[in-house]
């Protein structure tokens, strides 16, 4: 009855998939509620997952020559207030700091949003030359944005990120670093959290403020909601000429830097958490499962069924240079309890081992992401255990593009379009005049945005969606976190 409860304990993901996520993140223990509004805490199991993904985008960055730097939290408001668009895009979203001890500030500060201006700032001091470039920096850091709606890891108040900031000397240079970079993310969400992803350029419209183009990879939920899990942005010299961020050129001239920004956040374990997950909990790829093996013993109070466990788990750690992250539940909790809990967890593989299973050489292996049940002979569990772990992150990804490609739709018409968004969920492929008109009316009136035009263009229709006028380019449209 109690291994039952557990499991109880989860919404069904049909029946209210938004309450589903909040219950998985909490009996997960991933993050906890505080009595700062809108802020959270990120539990050591949801904290253990950022770590992999920043440990793994890390690794992907300096792979490109990306140095990591820190840059201060405040910012004065002279500085922000030095590129209008920028700071008209995140006015609203501002938290400032007006008093320093007792004492009213002469200068407001705001808490970060975004470091654009202190980058800037940076490399007006520290770029004279040509020889200064490029300037590849990357800050590891927390951010604050005023959100009035917050749900755990999507958006709150404080989050945490990446962000890159780039100088170059042209601006080809620039675009080939702002493309390079969302290659990166893709690549990243594909091979290590098993999520496909659209790579496309934002409309005008959904740009980055200040940006001369933002670039995106969009991914789809399992309720079919997209999440936008990357941007990479090229500022061209807007910036630079804002901050005078200048250079002596080759042949001696002066000339403003071109600069380029991106980033992820801790958003992208909610998209793990959507994308995988089902009505038993988590379901992590091996790639970012803090414990990617939990062996359960059977009987565990029988002779030697306990040092089996800890024998296995040994073998284990040293397979694969050591990088096998296994464990063994010890715990006095029914076995039941522990494979529900388990499940619930995310745990992409389980070993069980009883007095049975000792005496016939072998153990039982249960995939998380299947629920299939594999014997192993004991004298194989070094090479199928990496092996099964592999197949389980490959397989991950095709079901998760499948699914997309499921609940992936074209419009030629608005007729079309409206009837799409009113049965189903998901993207919605359709064509667009170019014109921002069209894009606020279909806001308006169905609650949809433009995901991104993507690199790999089609042609669904010959005119808009929307004013039936000459179409210029296929969009991506959905419904968004």
């Amino acid at each position: 009855m109690a291994d039952k409860k557990l499991v109880e304990a989860i919404t069904s993901m049909e029946e209210d998939f938004a309450q589903w996520y909040t219950d998985v993140v909490k009996k997960a223990e991933l993050i906890d509620y505080t009595t700062v509004k809108g802020c959270m805490v990120i539990r050591p199991a949801g904290y253990a997952i950022w770590e992999l993904i920043q440990k793994d985008l890390d690794r992907r960055f300096k792979e490109t020559g990306v140095q990591n730097v820190y840059l201060p939290m405040f910012i004065p408001e002279s500085l922000l207030n030095k590129e209008k668009d920028h700071v008209e895009g995140f006015a609203p979203e501002v938290a400032w700091v007006t008093h320093g001890g007792l004492e009213p500030l002469q200068e407001r500060l705001c808490v970060r949003p975004t470091s654009e201006t202190l980058f800037c700032d940076y490399y007006k001091n520290v770029v004279q030359s040509y020889r200064d470039l490029p300037q590849v920096c990357n800050q590891w850091c927390s951010v604050v944005r005023w959100e009035k709606e917050t749900r755990p890891f999507l958006r709150s108040r404080e989050f945490l990120w990446q962000e890159g900031h780039t100088a170059h000397a042209t601006a080809e240079e620039a675009e080939e670093r702002t493309l390079q970079m969302l290659n990166v993310y893709s690549d990243f969400l594909e091979e290590t959290l098993a999520i496909p992803a659209i790579k496309g350029r934002k409309t005008d419209k959904e740009k980055f403020a200040g940006a001369v183009a933002t670039y995106t990879v969009e991914a789809l939920m399992h309720d079919g909601k997209a999440l936008q899990s990357g941007t990479s942005h090229n500022f061209g010299d807007g910036f630079a000429q804002a901050f005078g961020v200048q250079f002596t050129d080759k042949d001696n001239t002066l000339k403003y830097v071109h600069q380029t920004s991106w980033g992820m956040t801790t958003r992208l374990i909610g998209a793990v958490i959507m994308v995988h997950g089902d009505d038993s909990g988590l379901k992590l790829p091996p790639a970012v499962a803090p414990v990617q093996v939990m062996i359960i013993p059977i009987q565990q109070k029988k002779e030697g069924v306990l040092d089996k466990a800890y024998e296995m788990r040994d073998r284990l750690a040293k397979v694969a240079g050591g990088s096998l992250r296994v464990k063994v539940d010890d715990t006095d909790k029914s076995p039941g309890w522990k494979f529900s809990e388990q499940e619930m967890r995310g745990i992409p593989m389980r070993i069980e081992i009883g007095p049975k299973d000792m005496e016939a050489g072998k153990c039982v292996i249960a995939r998380r992401d299947t629920g299939e049940k594999i014997e192993v002979a004991d004298a194989d569990l070094e090479t199928k255990v990496p092996e099964i772990l592999e197949s389980i992150q490959k397989d991950m990804l095709e079901k998760a593009r499948a699914h997309r490609d499921e609940h992936t739709y074209s419009a030629a018409n608005m007729d079309e379009f409206r009837k799409i968004f009113a049965e189903k969920a998901g993207f919605v492929k359709a064509m667009w005049c170019g014109e921002q008109d069209c894009e606020d009316r279909i806001k308006e009136e169905l609650s949809v945005t433009s995901r991104c035009m993507p690199f790999e263009q089609e042609k669904i229709s010959e005119t808009c969606v929307c004013c039936g006028k000459p179409a210029k380019h296929m969009v991506y449209w959905g419904r968004a976190y």
